[in-house]
């Protein structure tokens, strides 16, 4: 039966916060309370003020905001809170520990780093293929699909082939 204009209308049901939705970044918990679809980008800049993640693109495309999710890596551009949520996701701010990462090291003695806006990214992607592929072959390099700007892929494939020797040399 339709209801009249006379008929007083039914409240709208109560939206529910959404459940706080667990992350651990770097080594520490941490929960995203918000829109579980806000990218993981956003969380990592605008509310943790990790800024090394970077945005280049929004589209999965460019690899500059990549990062390390359970050791794959991953563009946070296009991950929702809600599918990163419950996962160890490693960003450049948790790469190194007391000593730089090899591949860090590897950037610094490549000199890898032209104006470095796609370089967390692309130190990111290359720790995930050195640990997929600890001797790569040119081949291997060319599947790591980050664009740089600048144009220093020839310096950025140094600096991953040194920084699988720096990976295998006895600790």
């Amino acid at each position: 039966m339709p209801r009249t204009t006379d008929e007083p209308a039914s409240p709208a049901p109560a939206r529910l916060p959404p459940e706080p939705l667990p992350i651990t970044i770097n080594g520490k918990p941490y929960y995203h309370d918000g829109d579980p679809a806000m990218p993981l980008l956003w969380f990592l800049r605008d509310r943790l003020r990790l800024t090394g993640t970077r945005y280049g693109c929004d589209d999965r495309s460019c690899g500059a905001c990549t990062v390390l999710v359970d050791g794959k890596a991953t563009p946070a551009c296009s991950l929702a809170m809600s599918d990163a949520a419950m996962h160890e996701v490693t960003t450049i701010e948790g790469l190194a520990g007391e000593a730089l990462h090899p591949v860090q090291q590897a950037w610094i003695e490549a000199d890898a780093v032209l104006c470095g806006y796609c370089q967390t990214g692309q130190i990111m992607a290359a720790v995930d293929l050195l640990k997929r592929k600890p001797r790569p072959r040119e081949e291997d390099l060319a599947t790591l699909s980050n664009l740089c700007r600048c144009g220093a892929y020839p310096r950025i494939r140094k600096a991953v082939l040194r920084a699988a020797e720096l990976l295998r040399e006895p600790k």
